[in-house]
């Protein structure tokens, strides 16, 4: 390099320049023409360890040169996948292998009907890392507005032709719209449903951030279902005739209204969960059909149902009707019980079906002259009954499972007659004599 007279360098000749425009940026990398735009790649470490190029792509060199430089930034914070699924590969794997091998049979089965059926159809092709914010909220935004019988083919899969009107179709196959649209309900179950596969996503280091969280749910008006429950009047009635007509699910009807046990809880019950000298019961089983299976549930639905729970006398007898029935029913079959199996069984010893409970009850309700209400509508009569069984407060706490005294004293708010007292007195004496423990004529089986 020559100086001037005044001592500064001269420029260099036109081919070092040439050469010095022709050097790439700081930062730009390995960014060079493909196809019709450009392309460049980093160097990453994916989430299982490996070293490999992870490439973006763009129609000019400024789009990659920008997504080169994002990509290199967060190789340097975090692990970067350099292969990533679409939403339905990813949410395929999530419950094959994360979803069904550690979670019960029915949550596993919520998820995977909430996945087919919602997010699927509609975001199953995007791919996992190109999901935006926007797309989640545009698909919960049309959820409310789309009628599922359309969506799903629900209509269209009925024969057009068949002698029961109501197997043919009727509705969205011929033109007729039922508006069969998605409860508030179900639209935020479908959205946690991929929020949680998302956010395991991210703990596999594949994402990094969650775009389910971020969206908001539409406003419906809420369904308003009425909170039925029966008054001690009512309930008097229904077990009375239960009783009366040697109803075999009778001890149900009882566990359920005065203890408040669900459906799924008393179906569950063994003979070892029960101590009628110590008048004592603990729930520690379920009985649920998923998916054409009927599935025992070792746990129940909160740890503090498990508790071992006090037993009123009214059960107690209950429990023994329903013991001397079924060493009956073994008789007949000429099979010796073990005392270890189901309390509720059918008369071949098999456990009960579940919906031939809600059926039971709802003949046993149109018998008894009393108000159809579901099976678990029963739950909200509990306290009432105790109550007018004189069951002490402490105790009924103990049933109810409140956390305060307080709350169990304003369910003991409602007084029942004297005549209900006396009547339900009755039905729980366990020194009735032989007519009290009488099988019954068994007019209906479950």
């Amino acid at each position: 390099m020559t100086k001037t007279a005044l001592g500064t360098p001269e420029e260099p000749d036109d081919g070092k320049r040439k050469r010095k425009s022709r050097t790439r940026a700081n930062g730009e990398g390995s960014i060079f023409p493909y196809r019709n735009g450009y392309a460049a790649y980093v160097w990453v470490t994916t989430p299982a360890g490996e070293r490999k190029k992870r490439w973006v792509y763009g129609k000019s060199r400024d789009i990659v040169h920008d997504k080169y430089i994002k990509l290199l930034n967060e190789a340097k914070q975090r692990p970067i996948a350099t292969t990533v699924p679409t939403v339905e590969k990813y949410l395929t794997y999530w419950l094959a292998e994360v979803i069904e091998p550690n979670r019960e049979a029915q949550t596993y089965a919520q998820y995977e009907t909430l996945a087919r059926l919602y997010v699927i159809p509609a975001l199953g092709r995007k791919r996992l890392d190109r999901l935006t914010v926007r797309d989640v909220q545009n698909w919960v935004n049309r959820l409310p507005k789309t009628c599922q019988c359309c969506a799903q083919g629900k209509d269209a899969a009925r024969p057009e032709h068949h002698s029961d009107p109501r197997k043919r179709q009727r509705c969205c196959a011929i033109g007729r719209c039922c508006q069969a649209y998605p409860s508030r309900r179900t639209i935020q179950a479908a959205r946690n449903t991929l929020r949680a596969a998302l956010t395991h996503a991210q703990t596999e280091e594949i994402l990094a951030r969650n775009v389910a969280r971020m969206v908001k749910l539409p406003t419906m008006r809420k369904r308003v279902r009425s909170k039925a429950s029966w008054s001690v009047e009512e309930a008097r009635t229904f077990l009375e005739s239960a009783r009366e007509h040697g109803d075999p699910l009778y001890a149900a009807w009882v566990l359920i209204l005065v203890l408040g046990l669900r459906k799924g809880e008393v179906l569950g019950l063994r003979w070892e969960d029960v101590n009628l000298d110590a008048g004592e019961l603990t729930v520690s089983m379920q009985l649920q059909r998923v998916r054409r299976q009927l599935i025992h549930k070792e746990r129940t639905k909160t740890e503090e149902s498990s508790g071992v729970m006090p037993l009123p006398a009214i059960c107690v007898t209950a429990l023994r009707i329903r013991q001397k029935r079924q060493e009956a029913e073994c008789a007949a079959r000429k099979e010796e019980w073990t005392g270890k199996g189901l309390i509720f069984t059918t008369r071949q010893g098999r456990p009960i079906e579940p919906r031939n409970v809600n059926r039971s009850f709802a003949y046993r309700c149109g018998r008894a002259g009393v108000r159809a209400i579901r099976v678990h509508d029963t739950r909200h009569t509990c306290g009432r009954l105790l109550a007018a069984l004189d069951v002490h407060p402490r105790t009924a706490m103990q049933i109810l499972r409140h956390s305060q005294i307080s709350i169990t004293m304003e369910v003991y708010t409602e007084v029942p007659t004297e005549v209900s007292r006396e009547a339900l007195r009755r039905l729980g004496d366990s020194l009735t004599g032989a007519d009290g423990d009488r099988p019954g004529t068994g007019d209906e089986a479950p």
